[in-house]
């Protein structure tokens, strides 16, 4: 399903978190970045991870290490928070459902109105008692 202009800001805003590793330390982190010493082993090309979750700490956590002449790459990856799911369902729209959700809503609440309406309504239950009577015969 698309995503709407809501879906992107939620996901921008509370699901994606950036990931910045590079070989050395720079000379300064960003205010809100978390820094990690990644394991040695085989393979393995960095050693340091930085977490990034706002856009002005990650320019400038980059525009310090182009300065530095570092190498680093990027990743966004979703956080692992309770809520992820709830804002950012795989491959669904949450405004839809919440669209959706109302419609139904909306709905049942309509029936029910009409069901009262009707239950209230003395001449079409004798009615429809009359026709139940005529149906079993």
């Amino acid at each position: 399903m698309q995503l709407t202009r809501l879906d992107r800001y939620l996901r921008e805003r509370f699901v994606y978190e950036t990931h910045v590793y590079t070989l050395r330390l720079p000379a300064s982190i960003p205010a809100g970045a978390i820094a990690e010493e990644l394991p040695e082993s085989p393979g393995r090309k960095f050693k340091h991870r930085f977490i990034l979750r706002s856009d002005k700490a990650v320019k400038a956590l980059i525009e310090e290490l182009k300065n530095a002449n570092q190498m680093f790459t990027t990743r966004v990856v979703d956080r692992e928070a309770w809520y992820v799911p709830l804002i950012a369902p795989n491959g669904k729209s949450v405004t839809w459902w919440l669209i959706w959700a109302g419609f139904t809503a909306v709905g049942v609440f309509g029936l029910i109105h009409v069901a009262k309406m009707a239950l209230a309504n003395e001449e079409l239950r004798k009615n429809a008692a009359e026709a139940l009577k005529i149906l079993q015969g």
